[in-house]
C-alpha cells in the first residue's frame, strides 16, 4: 500500500468525523451541549462544556483534514517522481500531419422554382 493510498484513507476517516462532529452540534447554540447540563451551565465534575469541546473538536479535525490534504499532495508527487510534462520537456516529440486535408462537402445550388414561390 503506497503512502498516498495511507493519506487517503486517513483523509476519508477525518471527513466522517467531521461531519459527526458538525452534524451534532445545534445552530442556534443549544445542541448536545443543552442536553447535558442545560443553556450555559458546566457539565457535572467541573469539566467544560460539551459546546467547546465540539468547538475544538471541529478546529482540531478541520485543521488535521488540510494538513492530511497537503502531505497527500506532498506523497503523490514522489510516487510518480518527476511531473512536469514531456511537452515541457521537449524530448522526442512526434507532430503527425496528415497528407491530405479533408474536403468540405457543401450542398449544390439549384436555381429552380419552388411553389411557394409561385404564388
Amino acid at each position: 500500500m503506497s503512502t498516498f493510498s495511507i493519506f487517503l484513507i486517513l483523509i476519508i476517516v477525518v471527513c466522517l468525523l467531521l461531519v459527526l462532529v458538525i452534524m451534532v452540534q445545534n445552530p442556534k447554540g443549544g445542541g448536545l451541549s443543552s442536553s447535558f447540563g442545560g443553556g450555559g451551565t458546566q457539565v457535572a465534575g467541573g469539566v467544560k462544556k460539551t459546546g467547546d469541546f465540539l468547538d475544538k473538536s471541529t478546529w482540531t479535525l478541520a485543521g488535521l483534514l488540510i494538513v492530511l490534504i497537503l502531505a497527500s499532495n506532498i506523497a503523490l508527487k514522489g510516487n510518480f517522481g518527476d511531473a512536469d510534462s514531456k511537452l515541457l520537456q521537449g524530448d522526442d516529440i512526434e507532430t503527425t500531419v496528415p497528407e491530405t486535408l479533408p474536403e468540405e462537402v457543401t450542398p449544390p445550388v439549384t436555381n429552380e422554382a419552388t411553389p411557394s414561390d409561385s404564388l
